[in-house]
């Protein structure tokens, strides 16, 4: 889907009320969306923050260890390209200072390109409307959550029960799986400077998929995976079990995605939040925010200008 270029960050905005009513959430992947495809965003870029634009980078106080809010649960076995990668990232990070803000990454249509508009349906040779109204309405959700395997998805993905090919479905989503433009240029410089960077998405364990193709352990940690949690944006106790397990305060944390109700959910918990419009408009927005962003080449990769 094609994202419009932001000529500025936008101004910040107040959170909303936790108990707001907003556009559901459709998920952080494909078959979330339950009616209808949502619209491009007008406004060529929005960034929304609680907090004046100043010192993210300074040392913050740890928060007070009694806390109300759920632990995050104990993290099964995952890939060791992924489980491998974190280690790394939690012995280098104990060897010197934390550096702040971290950074929380959306991943579908923030990173990576999103499968469900256009390829999903061509594979089951339906439109786009004719898929919404024959799909079952909560089993991706489900498997989102991890309360239900693939071969369940497989009995359940249609409404009326109908078989499928799901070794096909999965070979067709990773065929479409790509780095949104100009994206990995960002992970790449924000990891060159030494940022903690985690994924935060609602995604099933197919995000595996994603890995093997396009590698994103090279910059980010699978921390938060709705299959691992059990909870999905933008349900507060998902961003607050974050904050609690990384152990920082909310207004430490960035959390970048492409849907509105996500980043105001991320605002009712105290985070600061950006809406994902592009790389370029990323780029402009953490850098008014004050991340460091300084123009490195990376191994095989340009500079980023």
């Amino acid at each position: 889907m094609e994202k419009k270029t932001a000529s500025a960050p936008a101004r910040p905005l107040a959170a909303p009320p936790v108990g707001s009513t907003r556009q559901p959430e459709h998920g952080g992947g494909c078959f979330s969306l339950l009616s209808s495809v949502r619209p491009v965003p007008l406004l060529a870029s929005f960034m929304v923050s609680l907090l004046p634009r100043a010192p993210y980078l300074a040392s913050f106080p740890k928060p007070a260890s009694s806390s109300l809010r759920p632990p995050l649960p104990a993290m099964s076995a995952s890939p060791s390209a992924a489980a491998a990668p974190a280690a790394v990232a939690g012995s280098e990070a104990a060897a010197r200072p934390r550096k702040l803000p971290v950074l929380l990454f959306d991943v579908m249509d923030t990173l990576v390109r999103d499968p469900y508009y256009h390829q999903i349906p061509a594979f089951f040779k339906m439109s786009m409307k004719e898929l919404l109204e024959s799909k079952h309405p909560t089993a991706w959700s489900e498997f989102e959550k991890g309360l239900i395997d693939e071969n369940e998805l497989a009995k359940k993905f249609f409404s009326d029960g109908r078989s499928f090919d799901l070794e096909g479905l999965k070979e067709c989503m990773v065929r479409a799986y790509e780095y949104i433009d100009g994206v990995e240029d960002i992970l790449c410089c924000l990891k060159k400077n030494n940022y903690e960077i985690h994924a935060f998405t609602n995604y099933p364990v197919w995000y595996q998929l994603i890995e093997d193709k396009l590698k994103l352990s090279k910059y980010l940690s699978w921390t938060f995976c709705s299959c691992r949690t059990g909870k999905r944006k933008p349900s507060p106790d998902f961003y607050l079990q974050a904050v609690d397990h990384l152990n920082v305060d909310p207004a430490s944390c960035i959390f970048i995605d492409d849907r509105m109700v996500n980043i105001e959910a991320a605002l009712s918990v105290g985070m600061v939040g950006l809406q994902f419009k592009n790389a370029e408009a990323l780029r402009k927005d953490l850098c008014a925010l004050g991340v460091e962003l300084s123009p490195l080449v990376c191994e095989g990769e340009a500079h980023v200008q």
